[in-house]
């Protein structure tokens, strides 16, 4: 058995994919959602018909007590060994930095970094050898943007996103010697509907061209960097950021 899983934003793009993926390799999934229940009940009904255990949890990941009930809910389908933060939010409206909004930069980063090191910080709690556990492996999900900076749209993203790059170097070298290994993928553009949610329906057409490979992303390809990063064939990688972008 690979043991619990728990996903934050697991109930659509980039994160339903992981769940989907993850349950094909024996994980139980805790499928963590903030709106959209039917879709997070879709992906816990999809995980258990790969056999596996799923549960799926409402949890605001940027709120302390929300995050302690998502991971004390999953202790009821077995002891955790896994957590991938993937759970983020570009803010209210694109654009310059002049032109943002203080409340939807500080929604940001409540959601993209706070609640990052909330969920790890719970994570670490239960997993680290420290604490009595087991072991076991986290994965954050940054964003080429941390490099990129994501001029025009979203600076402030792209800083929470750095934030989070920091974060993993950081807890990963806290955390090897109690059996922890911590990692992020950078996803590029993926075919997602963040882009529309946003506001930039024709955002994937317009980068398209600036991509080396000619194309975004599909969500199950950067599930497949997250699922070799939680497993045990990435036995000996921990601080690593693996940039999934196409080239860009």
């Amino acid at each position: 058995m690979a043991g619990v899983l728990v996903v934050t934003g697991g109930s659509r793009g980039i994160g339903a994919a992981i769940c989907l993926l993850a349950a094909e390799h024996g994980y139980d999934i805790v499928v963590n959602y903030v709106t959209d229940i039917e879709a997070a009940n879709a992906v816990v009904e999809h995980v258990r018909a790969c056999g596996q255990q799923a549960l799926a949890v409402r949890a605001d990941v940027s709120n302390e007590d929300e995050v302690h009930n998502l991971f004390e809910t999953a202790a009821a389908i077995g002891p955790l060994t896994r957590l991938v933060n993937n759970a983020g939010i570009t803010g209210f409206t694109p654009g310059r930095l002049d032109e943002q909004r203080v409340s939807s930069v500080r929604r940001v980063l409540d959601v993209n970094v706070t609640g990052v090191f909330l969920c790890a910080r719970e994570a670490v709690r239960r997993m680290s050898t420290r604490y009595g556990g087991g072991g076991g492996a986290i994965v954050n999900v940054s964003s080429t943007a941390a490099r990129l900076g994501s001029a025009g749209e979203w600076v402030h993203y792209a800083a929470s996103k750095a934030a989070v790059e920091t974060m993993t170097l950081g807890l990963a070298q806290e955390v090897a010697g109690e059996r922890i290994r911590v990692n992020a993928v950078a996803p590029g553009t993926v075919e997602t509907g963040l882009h529309a949610g946003a506001g930039l329906p024709d955002r994937l057409e317009r980068l398209a061209p600036s991509i080396p490979l000619g194309r975004p992303a599909r969500p199950e390809e950067i599930a497949e960097a997250v699922l070799w990063l939680l497993s045990p064939a990435a036995s000996y990688a921990t601080g690593a950021v693996l940039p999934i972008g196409g080239g860009r």
